[in-house]
């Protein structure tokens, strides 16, 4: 049987998986590195960390399952978008990565979308140029290490570092580009334009192209180092959200995805090229060729969740603990209790300020609409219907833009609860399913790796016959009961905006 890997190279770990070409995950395995913050708002990690870990986990992978490297026909790459690793002219790394979550680059920004102008920047690159992406990195190298970018002839994303010292070649796919500030979204190639500000020539920029496509192949040097075959075929690979879509069967437009992890991400595969026109979602290519998505992202999802079980279940841990029982669970079977809509009971989850629809860092968490018949498991439900309500704010900006949405995959926290899986079918006011695949990212890698090395025609085949529904909620009569809420709920940020930022200030007075 034929085999395929995948590799997500993440922020804090890597995640190496061996998949067989049924889709069935034979082997999985993982090595946790560090990144550091040298300075407030700073986030660095050393990529030899990523190397040092390909190397172990492809050799433990093949070990532990016994399959000869032979069989492995393919891999994948994949793993935290944004980073910024440069390389002088012997290919030798000058500086540490600055990561995904690394915020010092607000001048930066501010710099870049004056110069090119705002729309014109949400019109090339399908987003807000902001201080996680790629370009203003490389800005703020420019201006404060300025001996240092002399330099350097060449940048590379994390994975694309991984897949130079797999394959001696620089290569990245659309998707992983798409978050950097320097790719024309609806072109799919980079932007000259975008470029041009920051003076940088196309020598500079690795070379872009579709994720399923085997741009790069196993060297002699890596085979020896990490026990593959020479010459095994390398697919480019995909960003994380997009290999996790792609590994979720996100592939043809009707169909969402909806993950509430610690952070809640809406995911949308998109036909045309569509560009939320206040840069409230996400515009990236995607990782099926010639196709886009659109993508929400709320801050603070099941996490709002467990903030509420960390500062108001007391009485549930304990009784958790006592019986080995989920604690969670405990406040569900708590919120059921209480009636759709709380009676007016609504509660922003914006505990870490939010992203989509109001990219704002002063926004607060709020429970609005107590009153004396209020109880507690009224905050608890309300507390589950604020984190849906604004996981539906991002699934309304994209019908916004014309998407018909036929289903929604629910994955995360949200997914493992029939009573969630029924309040998000009925606030979404569309079916919600559950799937077979739970493994992410790498997954999505391993199924493009199939597909650039002709185990799979094309990526809908592979969904096809790989992704399984295992379970399916459709609305029900509380559907017309949170439709007269939600607006309520959409109008509470308008509402208390001002409000928000003052009370910062008061705070931040006093401390």
């Amino acid at each position: 049987m034929n085999y395929l890997i995948g590799i997500d190279v993440g922020t804090s770990s890597m995640k190496t998986l061996l998949v067989d070409e049924t889709g069935n995950v034979v082997g999985n395995v993982t090595e946790s590195y560090p990144f550091e913050t040298p300075k407030p708002l700073w986030s660095e990690q050393d990529p030899s960390l990523w190397w040092e870990a390909t190397c172990v986990l492809i050799k433990r992978v093949l070990q532990e399952t016994q399959i000869d490297a032979s069989n492995v026909v393919g891999l994948g790459l994949t793993g935290q978008m944004h980073g910024l690793v440069l390389l002088d002219k012997d290919d030798q790394v000058l500086r540490p990565c600055i990561l995904w979550n690394d915020q010092r680059t607000g001048k930066q920004c501010a710099d870049i979308t004056s110069k090119v102008g705002a729309d014109r920047v949400l019109e090339l690159t399908g987003n807000p140029v902001l201080p996680g992406f790629t370009a203003p990195k490389i800005a703020w190298v420019q201006e404060n290490e300025p001996e240092l970018f002399s330099k350097a002839v060449r940048f590379l994303l994390p994975k694309d570092y991984v897949r130079f010292l797999l394959s001696g070649e620089h290569f990245t796919d659309v998707s992983d580009a798409s978050g950097t500030s320097l790719l024309n979204i609806g072109e799919r190639d980079w932007s000259e334009e975008m470029c041009d500000v920051l003076g940088l020539s196309t020598s500079f920029l690795p070379t872009v192209t579709e994720s399923p496509v085997a741009s790069s192949k196993i060297s002699a040097t890596a085979a020896a180092a990490t026990g593959l075959h020479e010459g095994t075929p390398i697919a480019a690979g995909g960003g994380d959200q997009a290999a996790q879509a792609v590994g979720s069967g996100i592939v043809k437009e009707g169909i969402v995805s909806a993950t509430l992890g610690t952070s809640g991400v809406v995911f949308a595969h998109s036909d045309e090229y569509r560009v939320e026109p206040n840069g409230l979602l996400h515009a990236f290519c995607h990782a099926v060729p010639g196709k886009w998505h659109l993508m929400g992202v709320m801050l603070s999802a099941a996490g709002s969740f467990d903030w509420y079980k960390s500062t108001l279940g007391d009485v549930e841990s304990v009784e958790a603990d006592k019986t080995s029982k989920n604690v969670f669970d405990l406040l569900t079977l708590q919120a059921k209790t209480a009636p759709p809509g709380c009676e007016g009971l609504l509660f922003l989850p914006y505990l870490s300020g939010e992203r989509t629809p109001h990219p704002d860092p002063d926004a607060r968490g709020t429970f609005f609409g107590m009153t004396l018949r209020h109880e507690k498991a009224h905050m608890t439900r309300s507390v589950l219907e604020g984190i849906t309500f604004g996981m539906n704010d991002s699934l309304q900006l994209m019908r916004d833009l014309g998407l018909e949405i036929s289903e929604v995959r629910a994955s995360g926290g949200g997914a493992k609860s029939e009573f969630w899986l029924q309040m998000q079918a009925d606030i979404y006011g569309s079916r919600v399913v559950t799937t077979n695949v739970t493994e992410g990212a790498a997954f999505g890698a391993a199924v493009l790796a199939g597909v650039a090395c002709g185990v799979y025609s094309n990526l809908e085949v592979a969904a096809d016959k790989i992704v399984k529904n295992t379970g399916e909620t459709n609305p029900g009569l509380n559907q017309a009961i949170y439709a007269d809420y939600y607006p309520e709920y959409r109008a509470l940020y308008p509402a208390l905006k001002e409000r928000f930022g003052s009370i910062g200030r008061v705070v931040e007075k006093h401390l």
